[in-house]
Order: structure tokens, then sequence, then C-alpha cells
């Protein structure tokens, strides 16, 4: 995975509540095996219509609206549990989802798949769509060394939560296996430890 320190961008608003996995990519579109090409069929059915022709008011067919940040309602990747949903958002080309609350089954398979969820408050939350919507060139600052999430035109800080083992992995551009390998010289040395004291 690409590790992430902070990033400085423009953001997407999708202020919609209650986004579930479904919705996110259509169950019709989970035949692949590997995790690429699953963004062209992000939010499918509210990106094209019967005939595949994008519908000019959904957010993500709006050329005014970019960004590796996508700003979301709250209850955000409730539903079902497919993994497939952080990989379309990933695949995208998000990096950073923005909520007042996330499902937690997809909060970890975010995590696990470099993609950082960042709760905030509903006010903060309420605050960036607002901006947003006044210039939707507004750019955001996510630190993940710090834990903050800075909105660059009002100048709010706030601090996020994440657990300090995914926060090593995520700086780091580690998966479960990548971290592991990382502290083979410790595991080795517990070993020969263990062993010793077992002779």
């Amino acid at each position: 995975m690409t590790p992430f320190k902070q990033l400085t961008s423009t953001a997407v608003p999708l202020p919609i509540e209650d986004v579930d996995t479904d919705q996110i990519i259509p169950a019709r579109f989970l035949k692949a095996t590997t995790r690429e090409g699953f963004g062209e069929n992000l939010f499918r059915d509210w990106r094209y219509d019967k005939l595949n022709q994008p519908k000019p008011d959904f957010v993500l067919n709006n050329p005014a609206y970019a960004g590796d940040i996508l700003i979301a309602g709250a209850n955000f990747g409730c539903g079902s549990s497919r993994e497939h949903a952080a990989w379309a958002i990933q695949d995208y080309g998000f990096r950073v989802v923005v909520s007042s609350y996330f499902a937690d089954i997809f909060k970890g398979n975010a995590l696990n798949n470099g993609l950082l969820p960042v709760t905030v408050s509903p006010a903060v939350l309420d605050e960036a769509l607002r901006t947003i919507e006044q210039d939707s060139g507004a750019r955001f600052t996510v630190n993940l060394e710090a834990q903050t999430f800075t909105n660059e035109v009002t100048g709010t800080v706030t601090e996020f939560e994440i657990d300090e083992y995914k926060k090593t992995c995520l700086l780091n551009g580690y998966d479960d296996i990548d971290f592991l390998l990382s502290q083979r010289e410790k595991i080795e040395s517990f070993e020969r430890q263990r062993l010793d004291f077992s002779l």
C-alpha cells in the first residue's frame, strides 16, 4: 500500500446519510477477484441512468468537484460487509473519507486497504460541507501523524481517533503481512530467547 502521512486536497461533497455498501458498489459488479477496476462502478446507479448515460445532477459527474477526499453524510458504509466498497472508493482515487459516523465493518475494511476514514463531529462535518458549497475549490488537510482534519478556509482544526496499529500500518504503507515482516528481527530474537530458556 502507499504510505499516508499528510494530504491537502479539494474535496467531493456527498451530503447523503445512510449510504450503504450496495449504493457504493452494486452487487452485480462484485465478480472480479482483484481490487482493480471497481472505481469505474463506484456509485454506479447514482452516476448513470438505465442507458448508461451520466446523470448530470450527481456530484461525481460535476466537473466543479474533484479531489482525493470524499466528505459524506452520517452512517457511511452501512449495510453488507463487502470489502469491495472500500476497494471501489480507493480505486476511484479517493484516499480519505470524512463522515460523522462510519459503519464498523466498512471502517475496518477501509483501514485494511489503505483508505483513511476520518470521523469528525456533526458540526465539523456540516461546516466542511457548507464550505464546499460556497467554494468548490476549498481545500482540506488531513494529517495522520497529528491525527487532525483542517478546514483550510475556516481554519477549523479537529482531532480524530484511529487505532494505533492501523495508524502505524497506514504511515508505513503496510498491510498485516508487511507489518509482521517489519517485526521479523524482534520475532526471531524472542524465539531465540524462548528457545534458550527452554533448554
